[in-house]
């Protein structure tokens, strides 16, 4: 494998609605203006032999004052054993001018959250230059282009292009889709991970797209007549809450699919790392295996553009006048299930601890069931066990888990903490 940092340059378009952008997607822009821009991309990539064909290109995410990869952390996995190429942009303002921080923590504030590369490293990208986020899409346009045209990936013959994003970038990809993909067919499929119920706005000169203003935005579907494939994979915390998906949902069609994972949040221990104990939130962060359902979403979707396959449809959570229903531990009913939630020994959730920073709000909780419930739940460990495997092979069999994850996942049991027998 290689990985390289390349300087991509150009002029770039940014776009105006020829009205107010319609909650059906079907938004009609017009380019407008031209500024030149020079920004960074960065490529991992397999040896030839190795290429599956597909190329993922993610939007990364600048919520936290850096460019980030979320999706790549998810996903890696499957990139490696796949033989997917992949291409990071720095689409937006902020991660190379910098900026307002969206979701700050003490580490990252330290770290140089919202200095832009320019300023955190002027040897090495001191000839960057972002015109503002009125021209990301565009600059998001060029990347895919140069990827397809073989000009980032060496030897590389790219035979498909799957855009993808997470959280801030999901509400980018939204509007790209709805906008800019007609215009500029530039992308086979969409993974859009962790979308809110609005479109990001189209952005401005100079300045980076409001994150916080737009959460108050009107709910938007992805349009029905893209014509190419689009997986939307929501966790709990995005469908009810802060980021408030729920107006946008849409029924599932020959071009889309909406998975909602129960059990998870919009940011959880498995992409946080060690940050996750850092953090000062009053309970422990989400640790459910949104990562392994991420994977089975990447390789159902490439599969989709590859041959038409389209991916299984999954049931919704479970939402009654605007709140979830949970059962009599709290665990959110419906959804797409992982044995952590249907054999449990914790309670894992989308929602926040109440009375911590607001930080912490995207981060869900982990929750022990008490001794004497698991005792209920369990006459000993290997019930214990023998549910658990029954619920993996379940996961596995529906498609929302991988076989080669099957593995990943029964090592999210714990049996040791069955201790008691009835």
């Amino acid at each position: 494998w290689i990985e390289e940092e390349l300087a991509l340059s150009g002029a770039a378009t940014s776009y105006n609605p020829e009205s107010d952008l319609p909650t059906d997607g079907r938004f009609v822009l017009d380019p407008t203006y031209e500024e030149d821009f020079a920004t960074r991309v960065i490529v991992r990539r397999p040896p030839a032999a190795d290429f599956n064909g597909t190329v993922l290109v993610e939007w990364l995410n600048v919520s936290g004052g850096f460019d980030a990869s979320p999706d790549y952390t998810y996903l890696a996995d499957e990139i490696l054993r796949g033989g997917y190429a992949w291409v990071g942009v720095s689409a937006q303002h902020v991660g190379i001018e910098g900026g307002p921080v969206a979701v700050s923590t003490p580490a990252s504030a330290a770290a140089g959250a919202g200095k832009g590369l320019r300023a955190m490293d002027p040897e090495r990208y001191g000839d960057l230059h972002h015109p503002g986020d009125a021209f990301s899409y565009d600059i998001f346009t060029q990347a895919g282009d140069a990827a397809r045209s073989g000009a980032l990936l060496g030897d590389l013959e790219p035979e498909r292009l799957l855009a993808v994003g997470e959280s801030q970038s999901a509400f980018a990809l939204t509007t790209y889709a709805n906008g800019v993909q007609p215009l500029s067919g530039t992308y086979d499929g969409f993974l859009v991970h962790s979308r809110g119920g609005a479109a990001a706005p189209l952005g401005g000169y100079g300045t980076g797209i409001d994150i916080a203003g737009t959460l108050g935005g009107d709910p938007t579907i992805i349009r029905t007549d893209l014509g190419v494939p689009v997986l939307t994979l929501e966790s709990e915390t995005d469908v009810v809450g802060i980021l408030n998906y729920l107006p946008a949902r849409q029924p599932d069609s020959d071009t889309f699919r909406l998975w909602e994972v129960a059990g998870t949040a919009h940011a959880d221990r498995y992409l946080l790392g060690p940050l996750a104990d850092r953090l000062g939130c009053p309970a422990p962060v989400n640790d459910g295996p949104q990562h392994v359902v991420a994977k089975a979403a990447l390789r159902a979707l490439d599969d989709w553009v590859r041959d038409g396959t389209a991916p299984p449809e999954a049931p919704r959570l479970a939402v009654a006048d605007g709140a979830y229903e949970r059962d009599r531990d709290g665990i959110v009913v419906g959804g797409i299930r992982t044995p952590p939630v249907d054999v449990p020994v914790d309670v894992l959730s989308g929602d926040p601890a109440p009375g911590g920073p607001l930080t912490c709000l995207l981060f869900g909780t982990t929750t022990p069931l008490a001794e004497q419930r698991v005792a209920e739940r369990y006459a000993d460990r290997a019930a214990y066990v023998a549910a658990y495997e029954k619920a993996a092979d379940a996961a596995v069999d529906a498609g929302f888990v991988l076989p080669e994850d099957r593995a990943a996942l029964l090592g999210y049991a714990q049996p040791d903490r069955v201790t008691a027998t009835r």
